[in-house]
């Protein structure tokens, strides 16, 4: 009697099939660990590398053996550009790490920073000078999943601003006082520093 596992069923269908599903999930597991890797993230890096390279030697073994079916050829390559799109949607979804985000305006700054005070978010505003003029630059650390919430308070604020965001890889959180200062760029490190000594005595 014939084998399930002999029959053109699982050869053409069934085997190509569970190569793509398989292929999916290691090269799923590939991009999350590469994005835990930039985020320090040691431990679980390490889990995720140990289960995806598991996982893609069972799948190479398969094709290897089926060297003559053209199928398993398509369903592994299918299969890895499918988990490198799931992989991302996936680390969209669980929005891991801190992002740090620079905005640059010439707009008053006050309702933007009335908001970021209700998040009881941190924040620094620079001067800047732009080709334009006079800039205000704010600088703020935040976690990934609330970024959403303050893209849309920014473009609420100013749908021309211009602003930047970048993953943090590690935020060491510092003990600062309530009130904060603008800082003026164009003084020199050194006058101010040596202003904030002269006050202290």
């Amino acid at each position: 009697m014939e084998s399930f596992f002999d029959t053109n069923l699982f050869n053409w269908v069934v085997l190509p099939l569970l190569i793509f599903i398989a292929r999916i999930l290691d090269v799923s597991i590939g991009t999350i660990r590469i994005i835990f890797v930039s985020r320090g993230m040691k431990l679980w890096a390490a889990v995720l590398g140990f289960f995806e390279v598991l996982i893609w030697i069972s799948v190479i073994g398969q094709v290897l053996l089926n060297l003559t079916n053209p199928l398993t050829y398509i369903a592994y390559a299918a299969g890895f550009a499918t988990g490198n799109y799931v992989g991302i949607l996936i680390e969209q979804k669980i929005s891991i790490g801190k992002v740090i985000l620079r905005l640059i305006t010439a707009n008053d700054i006050t309702s933007l920073i009335t908001f970021l005070k209700s998040k009881k978010l941190r924040y620094t505003v620079l001067d800047g000078k732009g080709t334009m003029g006079a800039v205000n630059v704010l600088l703020t650390i935040i976690e990934r999943k609330k970024l959403p919430i303050l893209i849309n308070s920014v473009n609420n604020f100013n749908p021309t601003a211009f602003y930047s965001i970048e993953d943090v890889r590690q935020v060491k959180e510092g003990d600062f006082p309530n009130t904060f200062q603008k800082v003026n760029s164009s003084r020199p490190f050194s006058r101010i520093r040596l202003s904030s000594i002269m006050k202290r005595k």
